[in-house]
């Protein structure tokens, strides 16, 4: 019997805001966190990661970049409540627009940027395997390069992860659940690709 996964679905938020430091995720978290204190407590929900144009000290942000949180359906509700809110980053801030809420869509690829692991690649790829098969998801999969989130205090590292071949019900399983720790700053979310990305 596979193990029950709680109903989550994304929620998009509009933002302003033309830069972000390649550190973002830790006092972006710290932000959101202020403004809804249970997000925390919540051991599925996570931030996705913000899309933008990468280069040496930051992202710059497009005017069409959504902040994207993964909650719980029953919390999204209580998540509008960042509309309207200046969330304060090391360097600059983004101010939280309207939302829009994503049901997550049965496709046959996902991938991650992050799946956040201690361990060497030889030792995720095991890691994976089992818990992919604990969660009944045959897919096949590809790990691809290392990765890290750091502030100059925390550093979390993993590898970016691509599952396809995935049947509408693995894959929808797959997003509910996610893989592996450090899941409030965005690791080990899986979204949708047309598909099998560049693991870069």
């Amino acid at each position: 019997m596979l193990p029950p996964v709680p109903q989550m679905t994304d929620i998009a938020f509009a933002v302003r805001g033309d830069f972000v430091p390649l550190g973002y995720a830790f006092p972006l978290l710290q932000s959101v966190a202020a403004v809804l204190p249970w997000f925390m407590d919540e051991p599925l929900a996570g931030l996705l990661p913000l899309r933008g144009t990468h280069h040496d000290q930051g992202i710059w942000l497009p005017r069409r970049t959504k902040l994207v949180l993964r909650l719980p359906t029953e919390r999204l509700s209580q998540a509008r409540a960042l509309t309207g809110q200046r969330l304060p980053l090391e360097s600059g801030s983004l101010t939280v627009g309207e939302s829009e809420v994503r049901p997550h869509v049965g496709h046959p690829t996902l991938h991650a940027h992050l799946v956040a692991t201690p361990l060497d690649e030889a030792g995720f790829t095991a890691v994976v395997q089992k818990e992919l098969s604990v969660l009944g998801i045959e897919g096949q999969w590809i790990c691809g390069k290392h990765h890290t989130l750091q502030d100059g205090l925390r550093t979390v590292s993993g590898f970016s992860l691509a599952v396809h071949h995935l049947k509408p019900e693995q894959s929808l399983r797959l997003q509910q659940a996610g893989l592996g720790e450090a899941r409030h700053l965005g690791c080990g979310i899986f979204v949708p690709f047309k598909a099998i990305p560049n693991l870069e």
